[in-house]
């Protein structure tokens, strides 16, 4: 599949009343045009498409929202390298697609040095490198098995986070809630570090380009009846 044929299946899903609020962003948007299509169509789109590394190379460099979308996620992570990521959290024009590049189960989240990409971008003065940092420690909340670092590992980013979050934008402290949900899922020794945190942060206020959505409540998250009973916590 070339990019003009990923340009015709985009045009053939364009959604006008996506577009209209698209322009609606204003700077938000980084300077990129859209299709309007929302993130689910996108990734049945990418889906259809399958991995391609070279034409994500090529999708990258459109200037379409949409297209920049699915070339993150038909690249193939054991290809990405640590370049091709510092080259691109440079590139997210303006933020809008650090969601989709670092968190939502992403394509970086899968390359063989998630971990260690996740422990330097945390600690970055760059705050979209930041913010996507804490994204990937939400993915890599996720890992199990040998895969999965230790609980001293998420303890120490939970002491981070509850030592950072208050001086941070919304943005970074939505990505944070998300890591410390994440983490607070693990287990019962994890989940009453997260929760104390989250408990003296309350919920986090954020901008959503879908409309108006109410504080993010990680509390909310980490204290399901499901939850608790899968943990063996009160």
């Amino acid at each position: 599949m070339t990019i003009k044929d990923v340009l015709n299946l985009l045009e053939a899903s364009r959604d006008e009343r996506g577009i209209k609020h698209w322009q609606q962003l204003g700077e938000r948007t980084g300077g990129l045009e859209s299709y309007g299509i929302g993130l689910t169509n996108l990734r049945k789109l990418a889906k259809k498409i399958g991995r391609n590394r070279d034409l994500a190379q090529a999708l990258w460099q459109s200037n379409v929202y949409d297209a920049k979308v699915i070339a993150l996620i038909i690249d193939d992570p054991k290809q990405i390298t640590h370049d091709q990521a510092e080259r691109q959290v440079e590139e997210l024009n303006g933020g809008m697609l650090a969601h989709v590049f670092a968190s939502c189960d992403a394509t970086l989240a899968k390359t063989p040095f998630v971990i260690e990409l996740a422990e330097q971008w945390v600690r970055s003065d760059d705050p979209v490198r930041r913010d996507c940092g804490y994204g990937l420690l939400y993915e890599v909340s996720k890992f199990s098995g040998r895969k999965a670092p230790s609980d001293d590992f998420f303890l120490k980013h939970v002491k981070r986070i509850a030592a950072t979050i208050d001086d941070e934008p919304d943005n970074i402290r939505l990505a944070m809630g998300f890591a410390l949900m994440g983490i607070g899922k693990r287990n019962a020794q994890l989940n009453k570090a997260t929760l104390a945190v989250a408990q003296a942060v309350g919920p986090i206020e954020f901008y959503s380009a879908s409309g108006n959505c109410d504080p993010f409540d990680v509390v909310k998250h980490l204290t399901t009846d499901r939850l608790k009973a899968k943990l063996g916590v009160e």
